[in-house]
């Protein structure tokens, strides 16, 4: 017994971006094209009204963006899954979208076949991200908190170096006694008694290179 087609919802503010992907998904029996948007309230409104299993979603389009659009989605309590399909691998792009609670994103670029296999992926609730939006988060998840701010990183850094507190004060136009302050907040945040152990943990934990 044949499966029923992956039902889509397709949002794009380009009639000849929305063209050509339902051309993509026409004549495949495993997908069914139900509407097109042009906006992102247009496109919850439809979801609403005709409860597609994923939307593919562009991000900038005009009265209400595709972040903003997936946040109203989250909070109607939509099943529908959201492939986003943009041209932006920025962070400013991906990780907004990501937290609103997108389960993909793919650039535009990509090959129509990787689409095919996107959207079913999406629709069985997995992650699917394109290489480049995949090293992206992947190195932000890498790259260390910092607990200290970013003058006292300064500090550190300069403390590393073996610049004693009266250098530091005069390289960073402040008193001797701010540094004081700073390499005391430095310790503290680090948990440590002294420079060297300062240091040491600032190795560590990859707040110095």
């Amino acid at each position: 017994m044949p499966e029923d087609p992956i039902r889509l919802l397709i949002a794009d503010d380009h009639p000849i971006v929305r063209d050509g992907l339902r051309g993509t998904f026409a004549g495949d029996p495993r997908f069914e094209v139900l509407a097109e948007a042009a906006d992102g309230s247009q496109a919850v409104e439809l979801a609403r009204t005709l409860e597609p299993d994923v939307i593919l979603m562009d991000l900038r389009m005009p009265r209400m963006d595709g972040v903003s659009a997936i946040r109203r989605l989250g909070e109607l309590g939509l099943a529908a899954r959201v492939l986003v399909l943009t041209t932006y691998d920025t962070d400013s792009d991906v990780l907004p979208a990501i937290e609103a609670g997108a389960t993909g994103y793919l650039l535009k670029d990509a090959p129509s076949d990787e689409l095919l296999r996107a959207v079913q992926s999406a629709a069985r609730g997995e992650a699917v991200l394109s290489p480049s939006v995949a090293s992206r988060l992947m190195g932000r998840m890498r790259a260390p908190e910092s607990p200290l701010s970013e003058r006292e990183l300064e500090v550190l850094r300069l403390i590393a170096a073996g610049t004693t507190n009266r250098e530091v004060a005069r390289r960073l136009f402040i008193s001797e006694a701010t540094v004081k302050s700073h390499v005391l907040h430095v310790y503290a945040k680090l948990g440590v008694n002294d420079r060297a152990a300062a240091v040491a943990i600032g190795f560590q934990r990859g707040l110095l290179s």
